[in-house]
Formats: structure tokens, C-alpha cells, sequence
């Protein structure tokens, strides 16, 4: 064979080689699609998303719809050419695998943090919506986790209530930490607790919270980071609220619902018909006071909440920039900060007057 073609031949054999291995070899990459939109004034599975109890509740019209994004699972890679395909359908996003499992987290790690999230946003979407309506809320330090193989193991538990350390009152879950870490590795801590099955048996009344304390003793283990005293929970706020509010909605995780549950409580709980019948969606994370932050995948979820049927779409300021770039037709952007600013625009939204609501500019 002449050298010439030689050469073309092993070209040739190198490069369908190269394709190869394009279409084989997984690349760095995770997958996001537009998942379900949930009407958080509507129902699920037969049942309310949201359920109140022990007040009062008004009907309610339109949709106030959360929105979801769908990823590929933990250890799934797609190939280069899959992951080309996909920068190239504007109905997906190929994002680095690190941005959705971080620490390379398995698939069981990530639907435990996501469902830690979903958790607390709840619980600061419930506080931001009563406290804005004018109801009390009060705030207890908890138990939020207890380490695996600590010195708390089978003394403290998940969910259990901190009402003192040594005697000292706490209302903040970093108190906890300073009054344990005042103590040398190997000392007893005293944890004054109510106990979680205690809790839910209970008023409001001190006396009655007061006989269910229990005072438990924890000897404490030196940090192998810090050297200091550690007896191995995780303290968090939990806020208790005058009457109760649940949110059924058991396979969705993260923290991007809390500003539209907010929103559907304050319109229950409100006389005013918050949408007047319009179908509005959005995303959000809320925190206790009310404050709006940025979420991930909004491009997603606007192509998720438009093929829904929602004509206007709550957006994060911070991510107001990326959202305003790949809006689709149809869909009007408000820009959002606050619960209290979301508000807001439901009234111009359900008045008709909208030229005064507050954009995403790109």
C-alpha cells in the first residue's frame, strides 16, 4: 500500500477511534429539565397541598404554582456528544456534576440534604406568612441532628427541644455551642430538654412545658478539628406557630418552594382573593423575616411554569439577570425581594394594573 494511503488510512481509523470515544466516555456533566409545577392553593393526591387547622380559612381562586426542576440521578454521566445534544435543546441544561452533587455526594446524601431543605423552608415559609399576617410565632433551639458514633448518641435526639445548657437559658443554637465549648473534653455538659415525643403533646402553657423537662447529662469528646469540647448534635431554630399548618407535598426537596407556600398560607388565612383568578407562578427561597433569595435552574422552571399556563412568574432579583434572558413568550417576570413585595404585586396583578410591577432586566 502506498505510504500516502497508508497515512489517510490511519487517519481516517484515528478519528472514527476519537468518535468513539465521544460517544462512550462520560463527562463531568448533570442533567436539568423542567419538572412538575404544584398549585400550592390546590390539591395533590386528593389531598389540599396546604391543610390549616384550628383557624379559620377563606376560598381561594387562580393558581399561585411552585415550580420544580428535574436532575439526572447521582451517579449518572452522560457522554460528550449526549451532553452536546443537550447545550443544544434549549428544553434542558447541562451543568457541571459538581453544581448538583457537591463532594461527589451520593444519590442517598443528596435526597437527605434536599429533604433537610424542603424542611426548613417549610418551616420559614409558615413563620414569614403568619408573622406577616400578624400572628404570633415563637422560636425554640432544637436538636436538628444528632452525629453518628458521638457522645449523644442515645442521650439527645433529632427533634428534641434545648431549653438550657448548665443551667442557662438558650434562644439561639449558637449559645449551645459557646456554653459547650466553656467545658474541657472529657466534662460533663447538662442539657436541660424537652423531649420530641413530649412535644407534640402539649399547649402552649409554661406550666405544662415545664413538667415535661428532663435534664440529661452528656460527657463530652474532644473536636479532632478544634481540640475543644463537643458532644455532637446540631442545633437549629424551630419556630411554634398558634395553630397548624401543613404542607402535603412528600417527593419534592430544596429550599426554592418556601416564597410560594408563604404566599398560598397568607391567602388562605386572608380574606382578600390574593390572584383574583390569574395564574401566577414562581420560585423563591424565604427565609423567617420574609426576605426572598436566588434558587437554582430558573430557566427550567420558567419553561416548566409557562407550559403549565402561568402568565406571570415570580423571580428572585438575584436571579432576575439569567431569568430575563431566557424568558418565554407569554411570560411576564416580577422581580422579588420580599414576601411583603410579592404581595404587592398580587394586588397590581389582580387589579390589572401591572405596568408598575417591578422587572427582570437582563
Amino acid at each position: 500500500m502506498p505510504r500516502r494511503s497508508a497515512t489517510m488510512l490511519a487517519s481516517t481509523l484515528l478519528l472514527i477511534a476519537l468518535f468513539c470515544v465521544t460517544l462512550l466516555v462520560p463527562a463531568p456533566y448533570a442533567e436539568m429539565s423542567p419538572g412538575p409545577t404544584y398549585n400550592t392553593l390546590g390539591d395533590q393526591n386528593g389531598k389540599p397541598v396546604i391543610v390549616i387547622s384550628g383557624h379559620q380559612t377563606y376560598p381561594t381562586t387562580g393558581h399561585l404554582n411552585m415550580t420544580t426542576v428535574e436532575v439526572s440521578s447521582a451517579d449518572y454521566r452522560p457522554s460528550l456528544i449526549s451532553a452536546l445534544a443537550g447545550w443544544i435543546d434549549g428544553n434542558m441544561a447541562i451543568v457541571p456534576h459538581s453544581t448538583l452533587y457537591p463532594d461527589n455526594q451520593t444519590a442517598q446524601q443528596a435526597q437527605q440534604q434536599n429533604a433537610e431543605e424542603f424542611s426548613a423552608s417549610q418551616d420559614s415559609a409558615k413563620t414569614a406568612a403568619l408573622t406577616q399576617l400578624g400572628f404570633p410565632v415563637a422560636a425554640e433551639v432544637v436538636v436538628a441532628a444528632v452525629v453518628e458514633n458521638s457522645p449523644s448518641v442515645g442521650k439527645l435526639h433529632a427533634g428534641d427541644v434545648i431549653v438550657a445548657v448548665d443551667g442557662t437559658p438558650v434562644t439561639d443554637p449558637k449559645q449551645v455551642s459557646a456554653l459547650v465549648t466553656k467545658h474541657q473534653p472529657g466534662q460533663d455538659v447538662v442539657f436541660t430538654v424537652i423531649p420530641k415525643a413530649k412535644t407534640s403533646e402539649l399547649t402552649q402553657t409554661p406550666a405544662q412545658r415545664a413538667a415535661e423537662e428532663q435534664r440529661v447529662a452528656v460527657k463530652t469528646a474532644e473536636n479532632p478539628t478544634t481540640q475543644k469540647a463537643m458532644v455532637g448534635i446540631q442545633p437549629d431554630v424551630e419556630h411554634t406557630f398558634p395553630f397548624d399548618v401543613e404542607i402535603n407535598l412528600g417527593d419534592v426537596g430544596g429550599p426554592s418552594a418556601g416564597l410560594m407556600f408563604a404566599l398560598g398560607i397568607v391567602d388562605k388565612l386572608n380574606g382578600t382573593d390574593l390572584t383574583g383568578g390569574k395564574f401566577v407562578a414562581g420560585t423563591g427561597t424565604i427565609d423567617s423575616t420574609g426576605n426572598v433569595g436566588p434558587i437554582g435552574g430558573i430557566s427550567m422552571k420558567l419553561i416548566a411554569a409557562r407550559a403549565a399556563g402561568a402568565q406571570y412568574f415570580f423571580t428572585p432579583a438575584d436571579n432576575c439577570a439569567e431569568a430575563a434572558s431566557a424568558t418565554p413568550k407569554g411570560l411576564t417576570l416580577v422581580k422579588e425581594t420580599t414576601l411583603k413585595g410579592a404581595l404587592d404585586a398580587l394586588a397590581q396583578i389582580r387589579s390589572g394594573n401591572t405596568a408598575a410591577l417591578p422587572s427582570c432586566t437582563k
